[in-house]
């Protein structure tokens, strides 16, 4: 995906998310967040765009430090507010994307070809996910995610993410986890090891290697139910497993993006 069309998946994302706050209560429990109300939902995807905002309107070459933060937060809406307190920043962080300039130089924290793509393609996932979220509380599954955008977030998840020196998702004994959608032309294969998350690529899609060997667990299903299950939002029984099914329960232990 280029940064059009994340920008066009952030655009509807967010529109999608505050459709279904504006139709639940405030205080409504959100399953797959169990920490959080519907408020705390809307709220903290809210903040993260204004951060995202500051970071790309400001130029910031540094990550907003607490008291930065808080600025570009604003204070925090009423229940009354929410929903249109997190509209306009939501717009505004789309008209931020599309007015920046290709070489926009800010601060980013995963590999991407610049820090415009880098923003325009996290924040189209941070909404996208808790536009599940929302959903979810509404007690309606809502649309379902595109295939492109499907793809595109585990592979961000597992090449961005879990890869990172601080990911936590590691393992004694090596372990192989093949992840293959059903309806992509490409398959991840993990090495879940002492050290950092490796993550391969692989049009192989029945295969964890060259030899033919197969992963210790394999995932297959549709992108959109892999990319909802890998960001621990969906049940491991809406995808087809095949091996060792103890690497899920490591995963949901381990692969949590603070």
């Amino acid at each position: 995906m280029d940064i059009i069309e994340h920008i066009d998946a952030l655009r509807r994302e967010g529109a999608l998310l505050a459709e279904a706050a504006a139709r639940t209560d405030p205080g409504a429990p959100v399953p797959t967040c169990p920490d959080w109300r519907l408020r705390d939902l809307v709220l903290h995807t809210g903040q993260v765009h204004r951060w995202a905002t500051a970071h790309v309107r400001e130029g910031h070459r540094q990550p907003l430090n607490a008291d930065g933060e808080r600025a570009a937060w604003g204070p925090e809406p009423s229940d009354g507010e929410l929903v249109d307190w997190f509209r306009a920043g939501h717009t505004t962080l789309v008209e931020a994307l599309a007015a920046a300039p290709a070489d926009l130089d800010c601060w980013s924290f995963l590999p991407a070809p610049s820090p415009l793509a880098f923003w325009a393609r996290r924040q189209a996932h941070e909404t996208a996910v808790h536009r599940f979220d929302a959903d979810a509380a509404a007690g309606s599954a809502g649309p379902e995610t595109a295939t492109d955008l499907a793809l595109d977030g585990i592979a961000e998840l597992l090449q961005g993410f879990m890869g990172r020196t601080r990911a936590r998702v590691r393992s004694e004994k090596p372990r192989t986890v093949l992840v293959r959608p059903t309806d992509g032309a490409v398959s991840w294969l993990l090495t879940i090891s002492p050290e950092p998350l490796t993550v391969t690529t692989s049009d192989r899609p029945g295969q964890a290697d060259g030899t033919g060997a197969p992963a210790d667990l394999t995932l297959a299903g549709r992108a959109r139910d892999l990319y909802l299950l890998l960001w621990n939002r969906l049940p491991a029984a809406q995808v087809e497993r095949t091996g060792d099914e103890s690497l899920l329960d490591l995963w949901r232990e381990t692969a949590v993006v603070g």
